[in-house]
């Protein structure tokens, strides 16, 4: 596999593992909605994203948790544009400025504008399956994709929870989906796929994805792994609130790691930067 190199950083699979941080421009996401979803307060979170450790910043302006409703194209650019426009501009220190940044979106027209606008790598929950745009834009562009394993939409996705091979039938979608990104014209060492934790999985489900990930990871692709404050998580600590999951979201990021998953999606990003250090110290080391 091909290293990553964005705006100056070197992205090196295998040797260590790096944090995406989650944030979401949204009124409703299921952890932090309505938090950050001022210029001024994305900007202030960005900012201490970054100084906590995280390597790459995840914007989004679309709710993806359970029962969701669609919002616009004009909405999402709306959301997420003038974001990365002031990060990218300065307003927040050269640290911010030249940091890494992922549209999180499934529309195409929101990824090249994002992109357009200073985001660097595309982050499509559906793995390119929404829009049939997506994977030829993407190629356009010339940036990194992640690709992550979903069935049906927010509405349908947790009654479409029947596998008769859990792994293998992920496993079979990611690689469909890297192999039409290729043929549409992504260069394989810009792919990056994601198992999709959480969506349209049980929470034992989600267990055996985190015991199994390198069947994932053997597709050869770096692997990103999202858990942060899951709702499986909440389930097993008898934890209602999303915020309180900060220590059973630092246990999944262990397995992630002991797993091999190169990149983490997370909320957290102060505590698993720690986390990481330690456990890459561990399984890396």
């Amino acid at each position: 596999m091909q290293n990553w190199a964005i705006r100056g950083k070197s992205f090196e699979w295998g040797i260590r593992t790096y944090l995406m941080a989650v944030l979401n421009v949204t009124p409703d996401s299921f952890s932090d909605g309505g938090q950050f979803n001022t210029l001024e307060t994305a900007i202030a979170q960005a900012t201490l994203l970054l100084e906590s450790g995280a390597d790459i910043l995840d914007i989004g302006g679309q709710s993806t948790r359970p029962q969701a409703d669609q919002i616009s194209l004009e909405e999402e650019l709306n959301r997420v544009i003038p974001v990365i426009q002031a990060l990218r501009s300065g307003a927040a220190g050269d640290a911010v400025r030249s940091a890494p940044i992922s549209i999180d979106t499934t529309r195409a027209a929101v990824a090249r504008a994002a992109v357009r606008a200073g985001a660097d790598v595309v982050n499509d929950i559906s793995g390119g399956t929404y829009d049939a745009e997506m994977l030829p834009t993407v190629a356009e562009l010339g940036v990194p994709a992640i690709l992550m394993h979903i069935r049906g939409n927010s509405k349908t996705m947790q009654q479409m929870i029947d596998y008769r091979d859990l792994i293998g039938e992920i496993c079979q979608f990611l690689q469909k989906q890297a192999d039409l990104a290729i043929a549409q014209g992504i260069s394989p060492s810009n792919i990056a796929l994601d198992p999709g934790i959480g969506f349209a999985k049980t929470g034992a489900q989600n267990l055996e994805i985190l015991r199994r990930l390198p069947e994932v990871r053997s597709l050869g692709y770096p692997l990103l792994v999202g858990t942060s404050r899951k709702s499986f998580i909440g389930h097993i600590l008898n934890q209602p609130d999303p915020q309180q999951r900060v220590w059973g979201t630092a246990a999944t990021c262990c397995a992630a790691i002991a797993g091999a998953a190169d990149i983490l999606r997370v909320h957290d990003v102060k505590e698993m930067h720690e986390v990481c250090q330690v456990a890459d110290a561990i399984w890396r080391s």
